[in-house]
């Protein structure tokens, strides 16, 4: 029986809907760690119009009240610069599917804000395994806000903070106006950087909140299916050294896997079921880009949360002058040269010379 990634691949085969899916992107982060301000100031702007905005625990977390004055019966705002703000408690897939059948209110994108104690690892499962979201949905940029100055604490003391890290594509630093020395993000920055390296860290003051907001519009509120959107071509390379991680992070590792030779693709289909399928409940975070023997020019995007695989996509060319594969693993409690040892098996196997 295929795994869950091959039967991805069999699936991606059929004949998809026709037409743009609208990118959902998620904003996560801890407690204080100011994810909320950063969605009011996103609302406030007059260029987001055809987003619609979920929070999901709106009782706990709350936008601005001014923001709310409207609040209709089915927990769904129209908000002035023409975005929709929808409270949901509970059935997601359910606040997914109205969203777009609202009539006269075009969605172009979707952005949903997580409690501060959730793990996103759910939302993420629901949106890359629902059928009827898939048909018209896409996942879009996990962003995760970090506090510079309680961030390590959180990482340090409460697993959630972990899981939140672990699954984002972009990190930002947020409270640096309230730290009287600014080489005091040292320590956190090397944290950041040892559990996920395939992560973006950008750093966002309340003052360079502007230019931040800009580069958000650009990648997290990307218009249609653009992939690309969501690669850095150099986020793969581990930044920082090596240290001893404190508490419950001591057995979190990340790591770059790296190959220059073209895989197969039912091969590397294959692994990564295989992978899985014995090693999955040590997984938190799984990404990387895939130069494909069958089609080497076009690379694959492959990204998995947990044991759970988001349908693979392909770019139309590859986003750098490095054609190489790149797969950036965070794991828990899983030793690297598993990895290494199995797909190197995989790759003999897969390039020995066929018997005539």
């Amino acid at each position: 029986m295929s795994g869950h990634f091959s039967a991805l691949l069999q699936a991606q085969a059929q004949p998809q809907p026709s037409g743009p899916r609208v990118p959902v992107s998620v904003l996560t982060g801890f407690l204080g760690s100011g994810k909320t301000t950063l969605l009011n100031r996103l609302l406030s702007s007059a260029d987001l119009a055809g987003t619609a905005v979920i929070v999901n625990e709106f009782g706990e977390t709350g936008l601005d009240h001014e923001l709310l004055t409207a609040a209709s019966a089915d927990d769904v705002v129209l908000l002035p610069n023409g975005c929709l703000c929808c409270a949901v408690r509970g059935d997601l897939v359910k606040a997914l599917g109205t969203l777009l059948d609202r009539p006269g209110q075009a969605i172009h994108r979707v952005v949903i804000e997580t409690s501060g104690l959730a793990e996103p690892g759910p939302i993420l499962r629901t949106l890359m395994m629902d059928p009827l979201l898939q048909q018209r949905y896409r996942l879009g940029t996990v962003l995760c806000t970090v506090d510079a100055v309680l961030g390590l604490q959180s990482l340090e003391r409460h697993p959630e903070a972990l899981a939140q890290l672990a699954a984002a594509d972009e990190v930002w630093l947020t409270k640096l106006d309230l730290l009287a020395d600014p080489g005091a993000t040292a320590p956190l920055l090397q944290c950041l950087a040892q559990l996920n390296p395939a992560a973006r860290v950008r750093q966002a003051g309340r003052s360079d909140l502007a230019p931040l907001l800009e580069i958000l519009r650009q990648r997290l509120l990307a218009v249609g299916p653009d992939p690309a959107a969501s690669v850095n071509p150099n986020f793969y390379h581990p930044v920082g050294g090596e240290g001893d991680m404190p508490g419950h992070l001591a057995d979190v590792q990340s790591f770059v896997l790296v190959r220059h030779e073209p895989l197969d693709l039912d091969g590397f289909a294959q692994w990564l079921d295989l992978v899985v399928a014995s090693q999955g409940e040590k997984l938190l975070r799984f990404k990387g880009l895939v130069q494909v023997a069958q089609s080497p020019d076009t690379p694959m995007v492959v990204h998995a949360v947990q044991h759970l695989f988001h349908p693979p996509e392909t770019l139309p060319a590859w986003p750098s002058e490095d054609h190489s594969t790149r797969l950036v693993f965070i794991t828990r409690g899983l030793d690297r040269e598993v990895l290494e040892s199995t797909l190197d098996v995989m790759a003999r196997r897969r390039t020995r010379p066929r018997p005539v």
